[in-house]
């Protein structure tokens, strides 16, 4: 049987956590022929994060280090499945829409899927500020790599494990994710797809920093261009 391992990282989430985990389809995944791995990586949460991550079924490890990317490179490092999905812990990202990816990763034989939040964003998911902050790190994006993606920071992936080897991340913060994106679809030239999805209003208290955490990753994409 094949296995996949679904990678949600969280920080002071009890709210949602338990929401996500219930709603991922293990039984479709299952018939799919898939073992599935829920992994739970804890920025060791002041709250109930942990507790109820377990009840719901998930393994966590707990990272003290700080950072989205470091949480991630975590998860990642102790998946055991041959296909990682990703999703945050907040109820934003349609676990639900897991097995319809790993289709489309399996039968056009792809390397990585990577989500579009701008197909479908409920009322309410994210502030008009944000938008305009996510265009214009998708458009510089687009013309600094030459990238056909239209949501350069969705934190939803779908993608075989063993591309990791060949890609060079190096950032432990918040441009890891639009790191890996241009990566996979850049530098390593892999067979990759934009899919769209349903973006839903999180579940509990807001964390980005959008001015300090904008131009984060703004200055990580030239730096990336001019480094790399």
């Amino acid at each position: 049987m094949n296995k996949i391992s679904i990678v949600i990282v969280a920080l002071n989430e009890e709210e949602g956590i338990g929401g996500v985990i219930g709603a991922i389809p293990r039984d479709e995944l299952k018939k799919m022929g898939f073992d599935v791995q829920i992994l739970v990586v804890d920025g060791d949460s002041q709250d109930r994060t942990r507790e109820v991550a377990k009840k719901a079924g998930a393994e966590v490890i707990v990272e003290p280090r700080r950072g989205y990317g470091r949480a991630y490179k975590t998860g990642f490092a102790h998946a055991t499945g041959e296909v990682i999905a990703t999703a945050d812990a907040d109820l934003t990202y349609p676990v639900e829409s897991i097995p319809e990816l790993v289709r489309v990763l399996r039968d056009e034989e792809l390397d990585f899927i990577t989500t579009n939040r701008f197909a479908c964003i409920e009322k309410g998911a994210m502030s008009l500020r944000n938008r305009i902050g996510n265009g214009v790190l998708t458009l510089t994006t687009r013309l600094l790599f030459g990238i056909d993606i239209h949501d350069s920071q969705s934190g939803m992936w779908v993608f075989k494990k063993d591309i990791l080897d060949g890609l060079m991340l190096k950032s432990d913060k918040m441009p890891f994710s639009e790191e890996l994106k241009i990566e996979a679809c850049y530098f390593a030239g892999l067979r990759y797809r934009e899919m769209p999805i349903t973006y839903r209003p999180r579940v509990g208290k807001i964390k980005l920093r959008v001015l300090r955490d904008g131009f984060q990753n703004l200055s990580y994409l030239i730096k990336k261009r001019l480094t790399r």
